[in-house]
């Protein structure tokens, strides 16, 4: 009962008891209100930890105290902006530094090593078939098969007797029907490990010419040791020096040279083998990259495996996606060079070589002359921008130191010719040795690794901050949270008022303090009953509801 004159007040406010209670609603309703973006700005301003806007904006400095510190804060703003732009410059250079370093290991895995003669051919094994369909390969014939006669006068002067008997076709009719096999041809006439090889010894235990993997490159039938095909397990070694890798002792049979009598691709003017050191996950590309060893000395091969890391662009310009051949998995830039050769042949000559990969037709003697053999020169030595190989992001190589001493000694030539059954001058022309070992049990590692990253740029940054405003990452927040504020108070407290809903007219009717004045008649105003929330529902004329929100 108390309260209905209370409520009677509120709504048409004709009691002067309502007056008293005006003056504490309405500082009630002055607390509730949010402060202003002006206000949020001033207490941001105090409260921040951003060293100089607090002295800037100080009501207790004076016009010459606040120009200071503007230009000082400034200063500072500049200097930092410039220093982190340099920063973030440096960043998107993508830097990388290379380090080196030296990794002991317990046991490592020894290499693969290819070997290769010199020689193509052997002249005791060539037939008259062999002389007739790949005498104009060998540049002893013309195209009709006729002898060529400078040919035959360097044969006459190497008292190659043998070979001149076979080059006189006039009697010879060749089968209709025979086709040369060039891969067969090379197979059958090259060197045979079991001739060549006299003595094989690894880590001082005796092998023989089982434990290599047949092969063939520009230089025809040549051998793999340690390869791990033909079942055969990858070795290890425990220890380095001489001794604890392949020593070799090799006849390379130059009596059966092929005789040189013109300029061609498959007659070598030199003596000897040609030998590369490689891995067991890359063909060897042995022509290109392998190393001569001499007969008559004894040659001395000290290895360190090298383990080379890079990266991928943009910090480096390393190949890190897997190759797209069909003809190898793991991706070197020996498979790379080999499938592009392959693909080149392909597509200019219709043929492959024999020592190329895949099942396409190999190429006869007469397309190796014509077309293979100068195609492929051109594009070695000449077309730099068919074959395109990048370098692989992960790859193993092997640095070489050579050493070589005179085989054999004259006091070996005669135990050495009565062991071989041969002459001592036969010994000194034609036999060699050949060691590889590793120079120590440890391997160097190269690696390639990006010299700035994200991480440091955020510390650099952070650093001057703090050093020239005296900002960190929470002040960075308070930023942040100011501006939320603002936003909200602007651009959010905008369409809040938008959409709230429209008064109605009798919401703005004002009653004055006495009800009695004239014209207005108390019975007139409605009386409507307050309800908890403080909303006091009235009814118009219109027939519509609206809500008055009163000030309790």
């Amino acid at each position: 009962m108390a309260e209905a004159p209370t409520t009677e007040s509120v709504a048409l406010g004709p009691s002067k008891k309502s007056n008293a209670q005006e003056t504490p609603l309405k500082n009630t309703e002055s607390k509730s209100l949010k402060p202003s973006w002006r206000e949020l700005t001033v207490s941001f301003v105090m409260r921040t930890k951003v060293h100089g806007l607090k002295f800037i904006f100080s009501p207790d400095k004076s016009i010459p105290q606040r120009v200071i510190w503007i230009m000082a804060f400034f200063l500072c703003i500049s200097l930092l902006c410039t220093w982190s732009r340099n920063r973030i410059l440096y960043l998107m250079s993508y830097p990388a530094v290379t380090k080196i370093y030296m990794v002991w290991a317990h046991n490592m895995s020894f290499p693969a090593v290819t070997i290769c003669n010199k020689n193509v051919f052997r002249v005791s094994t060539l037939t008259k078939e062999d002389l007739y369909h790949s005498g104009y390969w060998m540049d002893l014939m013309y195209h009709n098969h006729t002898v060529m006669e400078k040919s035959l006068s360097i044969l006459r002067d190497s008292h190659k007797q043998g070979l001149l008997s076979l080059l006189d076709f006039n009697n010879y009719n060749p089968h209709p029907d025979y086709r040369i096999n060039t891969t067969e041809m090379m197979g059958r006439l090259g060197h045979q490990l079991e001739e060549m090889l006299l003595d094989c010894r690894f880590r001082g235990e005796i092998c023989t010419h089982k434990n290599f993997s047949t092969i063939y490159t520009r230089y025809g039938k040549c051998y793999t040791f340690n390869s791990g095909l033909d079942g055969n397990p990858l070795l290890t070694t425990l220890k380095g020096g001489t001794g604890n890798g392949l020593e070799i002792m090799l006849d390379i049979q130059q009596d059966e040279y092929l005789p040189v009598w013109g300029e061609t691709d498959e007659t070598s003017y030199e003596a000897g083998i040609k030998v590369q050191i490689h891995s067991q996950d890359e063909p060897p590309f042995i022509d290109q990259l392998g190393f001569g060893v001499a007969p008559g000395f004894q040659t001395f091969v000290s290895c360190q495996q090298q383990l080379l890391q890079y990266l991928p662009p943009p910090w480096g310009d390393c190949k890190s996606t897997p190759i797209d051949s069909e003809f190898f998995s793991t991706y070197s830039i020996t498979a790379c060079r080999i499938d592009c050769e392959t693909r080149y042949l392909l597509e200019n000559c219709n043929c492959r070589m024999v020592h190329m990969p895949g099942t396409s037709t190999v190429c006869t003697p007469e397309q190796y002359k014509d077309c293979a053999d100068p195609a492929l020169d051109f594009l070695v030595e000449k077309d730099n921008d068919y074959c395109v190989c990048q370098t692989p992001c992960n790859m193993t190589r092997y640095g070489k130191e050579l050493s070589m001493v005179k085989i054999p000694s004259k006091a070996s030539a005669k135990y050495l010719a009565k062991k071989f059954n041969k002459t001592e001058q036969y010994i000194g022309e034609n036999i060699l040795v050949l060691d590889i070992f590793f120079e120590a049990l440890n391997y160097e590692k190269i690696e390639q690794k990006k010299a700035y990253e994200i991480a440091g740029l955020l510390g650099d940054i952070g650093g001057q901050m703090g050093l020239f405003i005296g900002a960190s990452v929470l002040t960075i927040l308070e930023i942040f949270d100011y501006l939320y504020e603002v936003f909200k108070d602007k651009v959010l407290g905008y369409f809040i008022r938008k959409k709230r809903p429209q008064r109605c007219q009798s919401d703005n009717l004002e009653f004055p303090e006495n009800p009695t004045s004239p014209g207005v008649t108390p019975n007139h105003a409605p009386r409507a009953p307050v309800t908890p929330s403080g909303v006091t529902r009235t009814v118009s004329d219109s027939r519509r509801t609206c809500y008055l929100v009163t000030r309790l």
